[in-house]
């Protein structure tokens, strides 16, 4: 008789349920087994020939084979219950899978929802955009039916004034004079110092919104700019008023934003609310009032009405005197913008007084060898070829690029001369030199002041020209070849042509030739065509004829 071997109550927890209906089928074949054996022992039971035995041990048999009847259903049981477990589990899966679908469906629906939305924000700003243009362009054609009606007694006296000065009338431009914030120098923070002493601090989220819109704007992204700003003026009206300092500081970013696509008009109406704001704020002798005043004065200039932005600049020059001392480097900043702005008024006298103020300052706080110390020869140099002081103008480039080759390898000598002495000596000898020239040895100095002074590039160009002029024509080739190696982009064309025209007027008495205002914007309309150069920070004007006007947007 076959016995029964049953799995301990531990293993069978640890089974999984095709262990578990295996092991079931084996427990049924087992059963069925001894039902058989039973079977068959009952039988001979009932055929032995003492009863009352017989009797007594067929019952027991036939209550064993009652178990193992219900044993055998109950395995069959947990057969089919397995069966139905796994078509479950199966249709389980279908459903896991009907709902992965479902959610990749679902998460396509919402980007393609997002993407659609995006898309409606930016046709909806194009749409603003496009209102905003179609009203700044019947402001300036308003603008220049108002320029093209001059009076003959405005012109006339403008005439007299070219013949009789004896000297370049022509204006300088101020399409291309603002530098990137890095131009500012180090000067700057201590303005900022002086605002806060002032008792007023500008808000970091200011100035981080202030860098965001600049960074817009130097890319053209005006359709992002102009709204950001306007969004954040509205917050801070809603949250601090109207006549808060946070508000003026808004107005003052947005209207730079505006002054940089040339709308003058919205620009100038947002300096005047700022600067109103700001004196009855901060009161009249505040820093914040002297950069708002000295961004106005700037927009007149770009305007061409560089009487009516004098005495704002000069007002702007006193505040900072007062506040920061005669001698601190923003005052020689400020310096700087009053003589641009008095040289293209012909005032030679004040113009020269300005530069050389604004040059001790310079060397006297911030050192010979600080870049705002060439930038202001430049202008002064620029001035001097307005009056015809080619011989002090040289004089000027000469001493620029002197300080800077002495600053890179040491003192001047017979084995260490400047570019512009092997430039004569070229000039000098000329017909004697090979091809590869005594310049050629200069190129790797020239290339490693390419990123950092663009102002020696500019004095290359511009000494390049003068001896041209005075027929010089080996020296200028030598310096001219030199600037171009040193800017792979080559000269600009166009600012060279300005001072071609400068120094023939100059040789010539001092005809009027005027630069038209269509023709300056057509040349570097907008603040973008020259932050892209290499000479952002020297705005590419070979003389200087540019000048620089260091504007503070914030303080």
């Amino acid at each position: 008789m076959s016995t029964m071997v049953y799995p301990r109550e531990e293993a069978l927890e640890r089974l999984s349920q095709d262990e578990i209906v295996l092991n079931t089928k084996a427990v049924m074949q087992g059963l069925e087994t001894l039902r058989g054996e039973h079977a068959q022992l009952l039988t001979s039971l009932l055929d032995c020939t003492q009863p009352p035995i017989a009797q007594e041990k067929s019952g027991l048999l036939r209550k064993s084979l009652e178990a193992i009847e219900l044993g055998l259903g109950e395995a069959q049981v947990i057969i089919a219950l397995s069966s139905h477990l796994s078509a479950v589990e199966s249709e389980k899966q279908k459903l896991r899978a009907q709902v992965r679908r479902l959610c990749q469906e679902n998460q396509w629906l919402r980007d393609e929802l997002a993407g659609t939305q995006h898309k409606l924000q930016r046709s909806e700003q194009s749409v603003a955009q496009l209102e905003e243009e179609k009203k700044h362009l019947e402001f300036m054609n308003q603008i220049k039916k108002f320029d093209d009606d001059v009076s003959p007694s405005e012109e006339k006296g403008q005439s007299s004034s070219g013949s009789g000065g004896g000297g370049d009338t022509s204006k300088d431009s101020l399409d291309d004079l603002f530098p990137n914030d890095d131009d500012q120098g180090p000067a700057q923070p201590s303005g900022e110092v002086a605002a806060q002493q002032g008792g007023y601090e500008i808000p970091a989220r200011l100035r981080t919104l202030h860098n965001l819109v600049i960074q817009y704007a130097s890319q053209g992204r005006y359709e992002v700019a102009v709204p950001l700003c306007k969004q954040a003026l509205e917050d801070l009206e809603k949250t601090s008023g109207h006549d808060h300092p946070d508000v003026a500081t808004m107005l003052n970013i947005l209207a730079l934003v505006y002054r940089d696509q040339n709308k003058y008009k919205e620009a100038a109406h947002l300096l005047n609310d700022a600067l109103a704001i700001r004196e009855k704020t901060l009161g009249k002798d505040h820093p914040a009032v002297a950069a708002t005043l000295n961004n106005l004065a700037v927009l007149y200039g770009k305007r061409g009405k560089y009487k009516e932005a004098e005495p704002l600049c000069k007002r702007a020059l006193e505040i900072r005197e007062k506040v920061l001392g005669k001698y601190h480097p923003d005052v020689a900043k400020q310096l700087n913008n009053l003589a641009l702005l008095c040289q293209n008024q012909g005032k030679y006298e004040e113009v020269e007084y300005y530069y050389r103020r604004a040059l001790e300052i310079y060397e006297s706080k911030l050192g010979a060898d600080d870049p705002n110390v060439a930038k202001t020869k430049n202008n002064l140099a620029t001035c001097y070829l307005k009056q015809g002081k080619f011989k002090d103008a040289e004089a000027l480039y000469k001493e620029i690029l002197t300080r800077a080759h002495e600053k890179e390898f040491g003192s001047v000598n017979n084995d260490n001369k400047p570019i512009w002495m092997h430039a004569e000596e070229r000039e000098e000898s000329k017909g004697k030199r090979k091809d590869s020239g005594p310049y050629v040895e200069y190129g790797s100095w020239y290339k490693a002041c390419k990123v950092d002074s663009p102002t020696v590039n500019t004095t290359l160009k511009s000494l390049g020209a003068l001896y041209r002029r005075q027929g010089k024509l080996e020296a200028a080739e030598t310096l001219e070849e030199c600037a171009t190696k040193t800017r792979k982009q080559g000269i600009d064309a166009i600012n060279q042509s300005k001072v071609v025209e400068l120094l023939k007027d100059g040789g010539a008495g001092g005809g009027d030739r005027r630069l038209s205002r269509e023709g300056v914007a057509g040349s570097g309309g907008q603040r973008g065509d020259c932050e892209g150069d290499d000479s952002a920070e020297w705005n590419g004007d070979i003389f200087g004829i540019s000048g620089n006007l260091w504007i503070s947007t914030l303080i």
